[in-house]
Parts: C-alpha cells; sequence; structure tokens
C-alpha cells in the first residue's frame, strides 16, 4: 500500500513539516511506502494517481488554507487526478477545533465531493508536536482505510457507469446512496449495479 502526503508549509523545517515527518515516520512503520511532495499550485499531479491514501495538510496562515494546497486545486490538475481517491486531511492552526472545522476544513473538502474522506482532523500548536494526537490520527486513517477496503471487497460490482453516476451525487449523500443500491442489488440477486439497476431500483422505491 503506497500513500503520499501533499502539503504546504511557508516555513521550511516548521511545526507543520516537523508533523508531516512524524505521521510519514508512523505509516512507514506499519509497512507503508511512503513519499511526501510539497505543494506548488501549477504543477502536474498526475503521479498521485499512484498512490492509495492521499493525505492533504498545511497550516492555515490569516484565516485561509496556505494559498500552494488550494492554489493545486484551484490553478493546477490536483483536483482531475484526485478523482476516485481515498483521501485524509488535517490543518495546524491554534483556532480552537470546532471553529477550524466550519471555516478552514471546508476550503478543502469543497473540491473533495467525489472523494471519500477517511478522515480529518486540526492539529492544535501543542497537538502538532504530540506524539498520542499524532498516533491517533494514523490509527484513525488506517483503520478507516482497511473498513472501506473490506467495504468495497464485499460489496457486488459497480460498472463504471454507474460508479460515475454515484461520484456526480453531493459526497456526503454517496454512501447513502451506495448502501442503498448495493442492499437492493443483493436483494434482488444483481451481480452487478448498472445504471439501468439503478433507474429501476430508483423507480421502484418511488412507487412505496
Amino acid at each position: 500500500m503506497k500513500a503520499v502526503i501533499l502539503y504546504d508549509s511557508k516555513t521550511q523545517g516548521g511545526s507543520t513539516e516537523v508533523l508531516i515527518d512524524s505521521i510519514g515516520q508512523l505509516l512507514a512503520e506499519s509497512g507503508l511506502y511512503v513519499e511526501k511532495a510539497k505543494c506548488i499550485a501549477t504543477a502536474d499531479y498526475s503521479f498521485v494517481k499512484e498512490f492509495d491514501i492521499v493525505i492533504l495538510g498545511a497550516p492555515v496562515y490569516n484565516f485561509v488554507v496556505s494559498p500552494q494546497l488550494l492554489g493545486a486545486f484551484l490553478q493546477g490538475n490536483l483536483k482531475k487526478h484526485l478523482k476516485k481517491k481515498r483521501v485524509a486531511l488535517f490543518l495546524t492552526c491554534g483556532t480552537p477545533e470546532s471553529m477550524a472545522a466550519v471555516f478552514y476544513l471546508p476550503q478543502l473538502k469543497i473540491h473533495l465531493l467525489t472523494n471519500r474522506i477517511l478522515v480529518e482532523k486540526i492539529f492544535n500548536p501543542v497537538e502538532s508536536s504530540d506524539g498520542n494526537a499524532i498516533e491517533s490520527f494514523v490509527d484513525d486513517l488506517l483503520e478507516q482505510y482497511e473498513r472501506s477496503v473490506v467495504s468495497r471487497k464485499r460489496s457486488v460490482i459497480w460498472s463504471d457507469e454507474a460508479q460515475d453516476l454515484l461520484e456526480a451525487v453531493p459526497g456526503f449523500l454517496q454512501e447513502k446512496i451506495r448502501s442503498m443500491a448495493e442492499e437492493y442489488a443483493m436483494k434482488k440477486g444483481y451481480k452487478e449495479i448498472t445504471v439501468e439497476m439503478l433507474e429501476t431500483a430508483r423507480d421502484e422505491m418511488g412507487e412505496k
């Protein structure tokens, strides 16, 4: 299994980079192949296709997520190459976690509506160097990844067209629709979920 950490930081060797190195080390100790890459807004991100997990992390400056990571979505091709990838998010800032989750994480999540977000975390300045907090983040990430893999293996097969249709739905609805479709398919004996099957299921459920 391969993971890449895409990050932005204005300070070389600062707290964000130290945090990233700690995350990477724990992932490597768990048996993953890990790389890290500092974001440049206009870079080519086609290489992320080679990774099973993409971790996105950056500090917050003046109420905005550090600009090169956001720029990779707005000016570059990161969003295109993240399609269908499992991702994890973290930010470093001194803002209370509840507030940061409302004001800062959405700046990234708005670009990830078709992705499965495994975990998300706000690291305050103390947690950025707290081994327990970092280990908890990595443990949650690995657990959620394994769950997603097991769930996919147990599920019926989705055709490419049906998968594309699902990914066009807002992210917060995808898991609910996926579960309903797979439950319907297994109940009716379908071995593959197709666009036609989804339309049939929609029509039948609409009649109830």
